[in-house]
């Protein structure tokens, strides 16, 4: 049986690094803001716990991204497909990613991505053109996170 999975991102501001990637990927923020009210309603949670962003309720220290295509759990809004969850940690980035995504272009169109990518925050770090293993830029997101471009 094949399992479900998100891949989780450490950080020190998750809902704008959210931000960043959703626009990336053209992802979807998810917006937990019925649930929050739901929670605070009843008192299972505290105000603490919640921060207020892009104008709505969101849970401190914690956001995510979705694509808009898959299934989602419309009380929650967290996403059942491709998804991504950013969540605060004390500590700095201080090494290279062990894992990273790959953002895609379309054929010829590197150049486009690049662009796009840096405007909403990104950094270009080195080009790589590797004959057969093609041509991509390594890249960091605005925290510092590598990833490549291709």
């Amino acid at each position: 049986m094949a399992l479900g999975w998100k891949l989780v991102i450490d950080s020190s501001d998750a809902s704008t690094l959210a931000d960043f990637w959703a626009a990336a990927l053209g992802y979807e923020v998810e917006d937990p803001s019925a649930l929050i009210e739901q929670l605070l309603a009843t008192g299972q949670l505290g105000e603490e716990a919640v921060v207020e962003h892009g104008g709505r309720k969101t849970f401190r220290g914690y956001a995510a991204v979705r694509h808009p295509d898959d299934p989602f759990d419309p009380a929650s809004g967290v996403g059942h497909g491709r998804r991504l969850l950013f969540q605060d940690v004390p500590e700095p980035k201080s090494v290279k990613n062990r894992l990273h995504i790959d953002v895609h272009s379309e054929p010829g169109g590197l150049d486009d991505l690049v662009t796009r990518l840096e405007a909403l925050g990104a950094t270009r770090v080195v080009e790589q053109n590797k004959g057969p293993a093609g041509h991509w830029w390594v890249m960091k997101d605005p925290e510092g996170n590598e990833f490549c471009a291709a």
